[in-house]
This record gives C-alpha cells, structure tokens and sequence, in this order.
C-alpha cells in the first residue's frame, strides 16, 4: 500500500510513465522478497567498580586492575604543569626567561720556552752524530744538484736571485724650446747617427678638438715654400684638352677609363703619389673608391684635387703640396722637409704649416684664443730620431713671417 502512494505521488509531479518504470521495478520487486532479519540487543556484564574506602588509597588504586585507564577525578592532586616554552621573539619580552649560564673560566696554555723544557739525559754532553751524519749528506746532496753534467762535460746551475719589485722610472718631461734650438738638435742627432736615408723632418701637433664631432674636423692643405725634398708623381683622371694640358704641366700618368681598370685589376699596385681629376671622372671614380681611400689618394673638392685648372694642380703638387688632416686621438702628423734643408728654410715651411693649421682652425671651438686652447703641444722630430717640443711664441713668431711675406 505504501508503495503504491509513492507511486501516485510522483506521478502527479512526473506525469511522463517512463520515469515512472524504476519505481515500479522496485516496488514489484521488493514485493516477493522475505522480510529482513529482526536484530537481537546483545547485553554485556557490568564493570566491578572497588568500594569507595578502597580506591581513595593509593595502593588500592594501584592494586585495582582498571585504574590506569579510569580518567582522573577532580578532587585528585594534578602533576605540576611544565614550564613554558618561549619563542625567540617572546624571550626579548619576559624577564629571567631564558636558561641562566654560569660563566666558565679555562686555565691560559702557555707554550713552554726552551728554558723551561726538561733537560733530556745526555743533552749537554754532545750532539747526536745521527744528526751530524744526516745534515752533512743533506748537503752533499745540494752540493751535486747545482754540478749536472751533460754528456760528461758539467755545468753549474745558474744562482736565480729572488724577483723583487723594481719601482717604475719616470721619464723627466722636455722642456719646451725655441723653434731653431729645437731645429739644431734634430740635425745633430740625425748626424751623429749614420743613416742610408736623408731622414725627414716630421711635425707632430696635438689639437685641443674633438675627433668625433663633425664641426670639429681638421684638415687642409698648404704648398710649402721650398717643397718636401722628395719626388712626387702625379696622376690625372682626365680626358681630351685637360689630358693634354696635364701633360704639359708634367703629370706623370694621365689616363681615363683605362686608368681606373688597369688601377682596378692591378691588384693594389700604384704608381703614383697623388691624384688629381676634374668634376666628369668623380663619378667614375666610385669603382676605385676602396683602393684609393684606404691610401689618401681618393681626389678631394675640398683639397683642391677636383678642379678644372689641371696645370695649376699638377704644379702645386710637384712644387711641394701637403696635405694634413687630424687622427682618432686629434693629432696632425706632417713632413715639412728633409734633413739636408737649411734651418732657415724649414723655417718658412714650418710657418707655412702653422699658418695653414690656423686658418683650419674650426669655428665652434669655443674657449680658445689663437693657439691656447687649439694647439697644446707642437712636437718636431726626423724620421727616426728623438722628438724636440716647441715654443708656441716661436711658432707664432714664424707663422707671423710667412703670412708677411707671402699673404697679401
């Protein structure tokens, strides 16, 4: 009956029949099966408790077999609680927390001196020739390591002395001299040294500019009044009337597109020392631009080896022409002559360089008057021969001469 109410119920709510098939499964099925098993109590003795005057001993406590399982009572004496144990933290709270220790003193160890050492019996009688015989083959043994022989003939090690520190010596800075004093010491050093060259005159001048700014470049080029001493050859890229005006001039090699392929498939070879070319051939140029670069001969507008004025140019570089320009560590290396020039005439060439680097002197150097500031040291030297600096007043007083004689 009961089952059959469960099934009305949940069919009013699930009116679809096929939830309704478990249901009815289990109801028909639990319809034949035998009732459950009725479960029985199952009793057990009670505990025997002791009497009550019996179990306040403690030896009936003791004696009692289920005293040591029985909780304790409340009228019972409980153990002493241990004591707490503080954190680190809580310790630097509580006062007298921590474990107290006792200071310990350990007696002092001294070593005993050679005085206070036992005497050993027979000490003083003598020394042990055990130890006389083993220190004199120690040195018998030192004695043979420094005589090797080497096939038979014997040779003495050399005595090595201990390396010690050697203290560095500084080398006392020159004094700066007069520009002939210092033209005077280079041909008395070059004379005493006996060359198979006429040595040159080489001015070494460090600037107060910096390299890597572009306003700050600099360079130039100047015609020395009585020229380098050495020979130049020159070549010009040019054709038709410039070719033969080049010609006439003196020009060593003159050429066109032939010049620039033999140059290209010459495999780095040159026969020249300077190049000149009029504006047509720079664009031509550009297939040798790796080899001449490198060199300093690539022709430059700004150094006058672009020009249409091919005679004007092959005589200025015939007659002496220099060009200089600064390196990475903004200092300017030149040839001003040979060793065999007058002092007077490396005289006008050094004033013609120095005026030439002034008028080179870039604009946006600010802080600088005339030389302080631009050239901070002038150095002159021959090619393989010590190096003399120079007075700026000296410098100046020559630059001062040429302009004079040559500027207008």
């Amino acid at each position: 009956m009961a089952h059959l109410r469960l099934l009305l119920s949940h069919s009013r709510y699930h009116p679809h029949p096929h939830r309704l098939l478990p249901l009815f499964r289990f109801s028909t099925s639990n319809s034949g099966d035998p009732p459950p098993p009725t479960i029985k109590p199952v009793s057990y003795a009670p505990k025997p408790q002791a009497p009550p005057e019996e179990a306040s001993s403690p030896d009936a406590r003791s004696a009692s077999p289920g005293w040591q399982d029985s909780p304790p009572r409340r009228f019972e004496q409980q153990p002493p609680n241990p004591p707490r144990q503080f954190t680190r933290q809580e310790v630097r709270f509580v006062k007298d927390a921590g474990p107290a220790i006792a200071p310990v003193s350990y007696p002092s160890r001294v070593a005993p001196l050679p005085e206070d050492r036992p005497a050993e019996d027979g000490a003083g009688e003598g020394v042990n020739e055990q130890d006389l015989r083993g220190e004199a083959e120690r040195i018998e043994m030192n004695a043979e390591r420094s005589r090797r022989s080497i096939f038979g003939v014997p040779v003495e090690e050399e005595t090595v002395p201990y390396p010690s520190l050697i203290p560095v010596a500084k080398r006392p800075q020159k004094v700066a001299i007069d520009l002939v004093d210092a033209l005077r010491e280079i041909k008395t050093s070059a004379n005493e040294k006996k060359r198979n060259f006429t040595e040159t005159v080489e001015a070494h001048v460090m600037l107060g500019v910096d390299p890597r700014r572009g306003d700050q470049m600099v360079r130039g080029a100047i015609t020395l009044p009585h020229g380098t001493g050495k020979t130049v050859r020159v070549a010009v890229f040019a054709e038709g009337p410039a070719a033969e005006e080049a010609r006439a001039a003196g020009a060593d090699v003159v050429g066109g597109d032939e010049l620039i392929e033999e140059i290209r498939k010459g495999g780095g070879k040159l026969s020249f020392d300077k190049c000149i070319a009029t504006p047509m051939f720079m664009p031509r140029l550009s297939k040798v631009a790796r080899i001449l670069g490198p060199r300093g001969l690539m022709p430059n507008p700004k150094l006058g080896s672009v020009t249409n004025d091919v005679s004007g140019a092959v005589k200025a570089a015939k007659s002496g022409r220099v060009d200089f320009k600064i390196d990475k560590t903004a200092i300017v290396h030149v040839g001003l002559g040979k060793i065999n020039f007058s002092e007077e005439s490396l005289r006008e060439n050094i004033g013609a360089f120095v005026n030439a680097l002034l008028l080179a002197k870039p604009v946006g150097l600010k802080k600088t008057s005339k030389y302080v500031g631009y050239v901070k040291k002038f150095t002159l030297s021959s090619t393989m021969g010590p190096g003399f600096p120079v007075t700026i007043p000296s410098l100046s007083a020559a630059a001062d001469d040429y302009s004079k004689a040559h500027v207008s």
